[in-house]
């Protein structure tokens, strides 16, 4: 009999504990290592609570996302980690507040730095748990150097390095603010360059290239969905568990959505680039399927609420309407701190372990994906620093419906200082220490407010957030104490931890161009002129080649 190697004999002893206790998996067949689970992460942009028909019936766009939900949990009260793009993408990466991972409000186009280098993503632990990674679309934590996403953790990367309306799109007509198509060699006609746009035009990056400049919008659907079945395609060859994270442009300004057919039902534009968006999903839940059902977690959720200035162009938030704020002006959606801001959908899907049509009211948070992943990796936290997020694998599972007791909410833009913690969640209680409307569709901001004591509703009887509590009122002298304790508490965990400091300085230098001669940055056809990192150096400058 052929012996066994040292290597083996741990897994070949636990898995004779497991058979004389009765209490464990059956072993791994014979000759086979257990297999760590794939993970998706797909996160939306700015889509709204009422965006997908699971959570609103009268959105009727989404039909693929219902079928996710109907073939996994749904999560009811399922909250961003800030209202605003870099800081919520930080947190999740992260699990930790901006408060502690420095980042509090978005980075430019000009940005030197990103998310500090001394912070720990989720594709750093994971790949060093064995794991292939990749990230496909939007990153927005940084594109300057080695805040760049493959310094970042990431195998992989394709995609945007900010929201893709942050430079001319070349798209009349669906370009907000309005973008003016540039010549190309406007030195030959300087007669119009005046009323050209001449920020950078959004570059789209292959690993550390620049591939294309600017960025067609019309194909990157189709080219983000391709890639992300390539790169599942080759984790898979490999032998190797993979995660996969998809950062969609969708919904951030449907700027390159199918226009939508003559008297199609739906909601227009937006409409258009919500079916978008659910095919993409689908596509992404296929592709999955095939590379590992059974072996593949797949958690679809938002960053923050829809970007209510953009009018018609915005999603909705369903019941969440912030009617205290909107009657003082102001949107209640995207950079505030009402729950229209950061209650996002959310959808996980891992057939044969996750429970089928299923609703959970577990009040829960983006943060919880970095600890809850790495719990189901086998892998470790990071060490010297506190987590905001719970591994909430018991919720998944259907064992529970346990989630944050206490949940923190930054300011995001609308009201105080960016990243401060202003309002809370304690239980069914929401508490607003500082209240503000973002910029709304009729242009109204609403006023910041001081609150002492703070404004606290009940969301179980108010989920409009339309009444606050009455201070004299039995129910608020109640509860008051234990929310001054639990956010005295939440304060004094922050400051005594290990926080990190982004670096928010801008350069022009840093603008990422593929030949910064040509007027916004505009490539040669094909993207002949290619931009990358230097890997030679620490700083990795980029270089036009």
């Amino acid at each position: 009999m052929r012996a066994l190697s040292p290597a083996a004999l741990p897994a070949l002893a636990a898995a004779l504990a497991g058979l004389l206790c009765g209490c464990a998996e059956l072993p791994a067949p014979r000759g086979a290592a257990r297999q760590k689970p794939n993970f998706i992460i797909v996160l939306a942009d700015d889509l709204g609570w009422g965006d997908i028909g699971a959570n609103w019936a009268e959105t009727k766009d989404t039909p693929n996302l219902d079928e996710l939900a109907g073939q996994g949990t749904r999560f009811m009260d399922f909250h961003s980690a800030a209202s605003t793009c870099s800081p919520s993408r930080a947190s999740l990466l992260t699990g930790r507040l901006g408060a502690r991972n420095g980042v509090t409000h978005n980075f430019a186009v000009t940005s030197l730095g990103g998310l500090p280098l001394n912070e720990t993503t989720l594709a750093e632990v994971l790949r060093e748990a064995g794991y292939s990674t990749g990230a496909v679309g939007k990153w927005h934590l940084g594109h300057h150097g080695r805040y760049h996403p493959n310094f970042r953790g990431f195998d992989y990367y394709f995609g945007i390095p900010y929201s893709h309306d942050m430079g001319c799109t070349d798209t009349p007509g669906y370009n907000l603010p309005p973008c003016p198509a540039c010549p190309r060699h406007v030195a030959a006609a300087s007669h119009v360059k005046k009323d050209c746009y001449t920020d950078v035009a959004l570059p789209l990056f292959e690993n550390v290239t620049i591939v294309q400049q600017p960025v067609n919008l019309t194909s990157l659907t189709a080219q983000y969905a391709e890639k992300a079945s390539q790169f599942m395609w080759r984790a898979s060859q490999n032998g190797r568990p993979f995660f996969l994270y998809l950062a969609l442009a969708h919904m951030h300004v449907p700027l390159a959505a199918p226009r939508p057919l003559p008297g199609s039902p739906g909601r227009g534009v937006y409409g258009a680039g919500l079916r978008d968006m659910d095919a993409l999903v689908g596509r992404i839940k296929r592709a999955a399927d095939r590379h590992g059902k059974g072996n593949t977690l797949l958690w679809f959720t938002g960053d923050n609420g829809p970007w209510a200035q953009k009018c018609e162009l915005a999603g909705g938030v369903g019941p969440f309407a912030g009617a205290w704020q909107r009657q003082r002006g102001g949107s209640s959606a995207k950079q505030t701190t009402w729950e229209g801001g950061h209650r996002v959908p959310a959808l996980v899907y891992w057939p044969g372990r996750i429970p089928a049509n299923r609703t959970s009211p577990a009040v829960l948070s983006t943060m919880d994906i970095f600890p809850t992943l790495v719990a189901l990796a086998e892998a470790e936290l990071p060490p010297n620093r506190r987590f905001d997020g719970l591994d909430v694998s018991p919720v998944l599972f259907g064992q529970s419906d346990k989630g944050h007791k206490t949940l923190l909410h930054p300011n995001s833009g609308a009201a105080g200082k960016d990243g401060e913690i202003k309002a809370l969640r304690l239980a069914q209680y929401k508490v607003f220490y500082t209240t503000g409307g973002a910029k709304a569709c009729d242009g109204s901001v609403g006023p910041e407010e001081h609150h002492q004591p703070p404004l606290i509703f009940n969301l179980d009887h108010d989920i409009q957030e339309q009444e606050p509590l009455d201070v004299a009122c039995r129910e608020y002298q109640a509860v008051l104490p234990a929310i001054s304790r639990a956010y005295a508490e939440a304060l004094q965990d922050i400051a005594t931890d290990n926080v990190s400091v982004a670096d928010y300085s801008q350069d022009p230098a840093a603008t990422p161009c593929c030949n910064s001669q040509h007027v916004a940055c505009r490539c040669q056809a094909h993207g002949s002129h290619a931009a990358s990192l230097d890997h030679r150096t620490e700083g990795a400058t980029q270089l036009c080649i």
